[in-house]
């Protein structure tokens, strides 16, 4: 890995896999998942996969325990299912996965919302955790909460040029190369 000077590092990309939960969006109304490929690639990390699942606590387990399992998968990023109504399941299906939950991650992108949408937004159950590691975001299915979550959290952090730390740098696998 090479770095640019002193106190600057190399940008390390990432391969990433994002899942819309959601019963009634497909490829060609996923706008919000199409926001989140949009900014990660703009950023300079890949997509490992991008894919739909309907809101169904077992479905959406199976596919991000298959991303977890993947060495070449370093993130996974949700969009929907957060809230509180109906069939949201998204925060039951991750949570017993997590190795370790990054409780600042909700508490940081309610902070924001709130400026944003007010109160409302204590009805986001958004979460982030690691599990094999790899690191899971889960943030709601709105395309502007997923511009939030991306542009005001979730990008700085999985740059590693990000300081004075960022969650790339915890990434032995990465490092190691």
């Amino acid at each position: 890995m090479s770095t640019t000077g002193k106190n600057e590092r190399a940008f390390i990309a990432l391969q990433i896999a994002v899942l819309t939960v959601s019963d009634s969006r497909d490829e060609s109304t996923d706008k919000s998942g199409k926001l989140l490929l949009d900014r990660l690639q703009a950023a300079g990390h890949q997509c490992a996969e991008k894919t739909i699942v309907p809101d169904d606590i077992y479905e959406i387990r199976a596919m991000v325990s298959r991303w977890i399992a993947d060495p070449q998968v370093q993130v996974v990023i949700t969009t929907g299912g957060t809230g509180v109504t109906g069939r949201d399941g998204t925060p039951e299906a991750i949570a017993p996965l997590l190795d370790k939950q990054i409780d600042g991650f909700g508490e940081v992108f309610r902070s924001i919302s709130l400026e944003q949408i007010r109160t409302s937004t204590i009805q986001s159950r958004a979460l982030a955790g690691v599990a094999n590691a790899t690191y899971i975001f889960c943030i709601p299915g709105s395309t502007g909460a997923c511009a939030t979550a991306w542009d005001e959290i979730i990008s700085a952090q999985l740059d590693y040029r990000t300081r004075p730390c960022n969650l790339v740098e915890l990434m032995p696998r990465l490092l190691e190369r």
